[in-house]
């Protein structure tokens, strides 16, 4: 079983579909709990979007439960505007859909200005609200797959401000599991990444400090992040995403050097890419 946050239709389901059975749940922590307790096998989280940014919580859970990074998966998010039979641009006043699908179509809106937005919990739900509800004067924004799966009319297809709408979701697994061998036969690992988590000491020139152990041995890093630390008021965790696994050499003495001097160091995984 793959959980994942919403309703089927999401993006998210389509994601957890490249793994195996999906498993819907409510909210994101329901899904790190479910592969906490094992009700599930692995679970796939949206951890970026290319126009959205980051999804901060998401970041805070890899820290707050024993999972691992396995793999990733990129979606390309297709927006459509779905309503039930005989439902029109023209005649509607409301559409529903999670509030980032909403800000990713604000030129439809502005060029609409009779429509309403109106905050959903999620994409798909927000379909499976319209087709529910059976009202003519409501439309939702989400895939083509959720309107398939409701019964929904697509009206309008490409809704996004831009073409390059693209989600990147974490494949995660339980810890223990995290060298599984279903998984290893999954990933595209011709050039992995390793994710890793850190907290260093208040002190001048710390942050680059931990950057030159990586920069000193050509070591690309492919991203940062940085997240309040919860322990301690206006102190951070530093995310980064660096090419390579933690097995090579110049990567292992590169974390070996960071944790001499960094307060905390934890390996999010290492993992390929599952298309």
């Amino acid at each position: 079983m793959i959980a994942y946050q919403g309703e089927p239709g999401a993006y998210s389901e389509i994601a957890a579909l490249r793994l195996g059975k999906p498993k819907p749940c409510e909210t994101f922590d329901e899904v790190f709990s479910a592969v906490e307790s094992r009700a599930a096998d692995f679970a796939v989280i949206p951890i970026e979007n290319s126009l959205g940014g980051s999804i901060h919580h998401n970041y805070d859970l890899l820290l707050q439960h024993p999972v691992a990074i396995v793999a990733e998966t990129f979606v390309k998010v297709e927006h459509c505007l779905l309503g039930i039979h005989g439902s029109s641009v023209e005649s509607a006043v409301k559409v529903l859909s999670h509030p980032q699908a909403l800000a990713q179509c604000r030129n439809f809106f502005t060029s609409h200005p009779h429509l309403k937005a109106e905050v959903a919990y999620d994409t798909a739900g927000s379909a499976k609200m319209i087709a529910a509800e059976g009202d003519r004067s409501k439309l939702a924004i989400a895939s083509k797959r959720a309107g398939e799966l409701y019964g929904l009319e697509i009206l309008q297809e490409n809704l996004a401000d831009e073409e390059w709408n693209i989600t990147r979701f974490f494949c995660i697994a339980h810890a223990d599991k995290a060298a599984n061998p279903i998984m290893k036969s999954r990933p595209d690992v011709s050039q992995p990444k390793t994710s890793i988590v850190f907290t260093l000491p208040n002190e001048q020139g710390s942050l680059f400090k931990a950057l030159a152990t990586l920069a000193l041995r050509n070591i690309d890093l492919a991203k940062i992040e940085s997240r309040p630390f919860r322990k301690k008021a206006f102190e951070y965790l530093f995310y980064i995403d660096i090419i390579g696994h933690r097995e090579d050499p110049n990567i292992e003495n590169a974390l070996r050097h960071l944790g001499e001097f960094a307060t905390m160091v934890k390996v999010l995984g290492s993992y390929g890419v599952i298309a």
